[in-house]
């Protein structure tokens, strides 16, 4: 080329987005969906695998497919943090499953509680986690027993199908669904109905990386941080409806969802839930897996162009509703305690210890809950359980025989207010351990804190994660905690002040704050009793935090 010439421009390179006819496999995980779509993988564990046993799964079954029937491979005993990231998947695997079972709305019959504590009971181990996603999780799984499982859950209305993998995942909503004085609306038809229509069909079981949903009346659902998620708010003009947010989710590279100030009827929710879900499986980014959620889309073309794109005649094909947003909340609503029903009867909230709980306790808490007359009761997206439906007479004697069980309704601020992810004890991600640390931590602290019930009288939520993809929702915590290696041992990168809803925001990082797990009680108590020196009248956490210097956060 002469020095005159001027060199052609580079033609910008694809980010695998369907609809701009970027078609090719870009990542093994884009390879295997083409080759054959997750859900398929059913009918090869009922028929091969689950007769044939673990060594004769096809590697990308078990690694891929099997998540789209809610089937992760567990940690192998043993494996210290530090091998997580050097070691090869199969150097990982354990030949035992974690189970997800899926509970849209959280909403469980006593028959259904029955039945996944008989599944853990049985297949698990006696295994069982409430998660922040309202689902329950159950370990030590064998191949073998996933169609009697199946068959087990089916035949009371659950089930696993598409409670992981890059398909729409399970809708949160509020535990208080039908029953709260103060929901706008009831919005458990539409999450039924989405549900009905499109969860396990092919139209929606490719799609650049999971989708996370939550509709509710209230804003009980950390809306916030879901891919999509529809808030109860009152127009002006048009009523009771939803208002509409996108694009959050937290992981390595957090962002808040941001409001589309769209007002959409009830009526209209499964039709606008499937436009968002459209765009993200056609304009979704698929080259780079790390950049494959919405959020990345959302953030790329801004709240008014993606609403664009979503009533434009590829999608909706009709303009949206203007419409008001939601009243900011300042605590997260977690429906804990005992509270009255708009029927006038109670429902009760209760803490099983960062969601850890086990088949026998949840066949106790069927034969409770029953014996005191109510039928039903929802998991929450804070690793809690409400029993609905409590008449009067029955609270204060329902509340002792739960607290028997180990699930208490007036819990320390720390057992109410922490959260933990699954851990290095089962989890291949994992970096350190978490559960029994979190279980630990929360023991001492209300032992050492016991004096400052009264100076502290806000929720100091404190989020553990064994590695930095945020299941725990570390960045929105009080107090988040990233699993790492500090000083050759388990520990955390601390992250302070995060919040939603009033203090929506994300935590703040100071160089060189680490604790290792052994520290964490100390580190934790020295804080807060900072925060409890330091604070004006009714000043929150966040707010102390985002004012404070340095050397009081250390």
């Amino acid at each position: 080329m002469s020095p005159t010439q001027t060199p052609t421009p580079k033609r910008p390179r694809g980010q695998g987005q369907w609809a701009l006819g970027h078609l090719e496999p870009l990542n093994p995980n884009e390879r295997f969906k083409k080759d054959d779509d997750g859900l398929n993988v059913r009918k090869r564990i009922e028929t091969i695998y689950s007769k044939r046993g673990f060594a004769s799964i096809d590697p990308q079954d078990l690694r891929g497919r099997f998540r789209w029937w809610g089937l992760y491979t567990q940690r192998r005993p043993g494996i210290p943090g530090g091998k997580t990231a050097v070691l090869e998947p199969h150097e990982l695997d354990d030949e035992y499953f974690m189970l997800r079972v899926r509970i849209d709305g959280g909403a469980l019959s006593l028959e259904q509680l029955r039945t996944v504590a008989e599944i853990s009971t049985t297949y698990a181990r006696d295994t069982a986690d409430v998660t922040d996603r309202q689902n329950i999780q159950l370990h030590w799984i064998r191949v073998e027993d996933v169609p009697v499982i199946w068959e087990k859950l089916e035949a009371v209305g659950l089930s696993t199908t598409e409670a992981c993998g890059d398909v729409p995942r399970v809708i949160l909503g509020s535990p208080v669904a039908g029953i709260s004085a103060a929901e706008v609306l009831d919005p458990t038809w539409a999450i039924d109905e989405i549900q009905r229509r499109y969860i396990g069909s092919p139209e929606f079981s490719n799609l650049p990386r999971k989708f996370k949903s939550a509709i509710s009346g209230l804003p009980d659902i950390v809306h916030e941080a879901n891919d999509i998620a529809f808030v109860g708010v009152n127009h002006p003009e048009h009523g009771p409806g939803l208002d509409l947010w996108v694009g959050g989710g937290l992981s390595t590279n957090p962002k808040l969802a941001v409001r589309l100030g769209a007002w959409v009827p009830l009526e209209e929710a499964p039709e606008v839930w499937a436009g968002v879900v459209g765009i993200f499986r056609d304009y979704g980014y698929r080259r780079l897996r790390h950049r494959a959620r919405l959020k990345f889309l959302v953030d790329d073309w801004g709240a008014e162009k993606f609403r664009e794109v979503l009533e434009s005649d590829e999608y909706l094909g009709r303009r949206l509703i203007d419409g008001p947003p939601p009243p900011p909340h300042v605590e997260p609503i977690d429906h804990v305690g005992i509270h009255e029903q708009k029927d006038g009867r109670f429902y009760i909230g209760v803490a099983p210890l960062v969601g850890r709980v086990s088949g026998s306790m949840l066949a106790k808490l069927a034969d409770v809950v029953e014996a005191h007359g109510s039928g039903r009761l929802r998991t929450t997206p804070h690793q809690k359980l409400v029993i609905l439906d409590v008449d009067g007479d029955q609270v204060q004697s329902l509340v002792t025989a739960l607290d028997a069980i180990g699930l208490q309704a007036r819990p320390s601020v720390f057992r109410r207010n922490t959260m933990a992810c699954t851990g290095l004890e089962y989890c291949k991600l994992a970096i350190v351990e978490t559960k029994q640390l979190a279980v630990d931590t929360v023991a001492e602290l209300e032992q050492r804190l016991a004096d400052l019930t009264a100076q502290v009288d806000v929720p100091i939520s404190l989020h553990l994660n064994g590695c930095p993809n945020s299941c725990a929702r570390i960045q929105v915590a009080d107090i988040g905690l990233k699993g790492q290696i500090v000083k050759g041992e388990e520990g955390f990168q601390v992250h302070l002040g995060g919040g939603l809803g009033l203090d929506a925001g994300f935590g703040r990082k100071l160089r060189g704050l680490k604790v290792t797990a052994a520290e964490l009680p100390d580190y934790v108590e020295r804080v807060v009793r900072r925060f409890a020196d330091q604070r004006t009248d009714g000043e929150r956490f966040a707010q102390w935090v985002a004012r404070a210097d340095e050397e009081a956060l250390q």
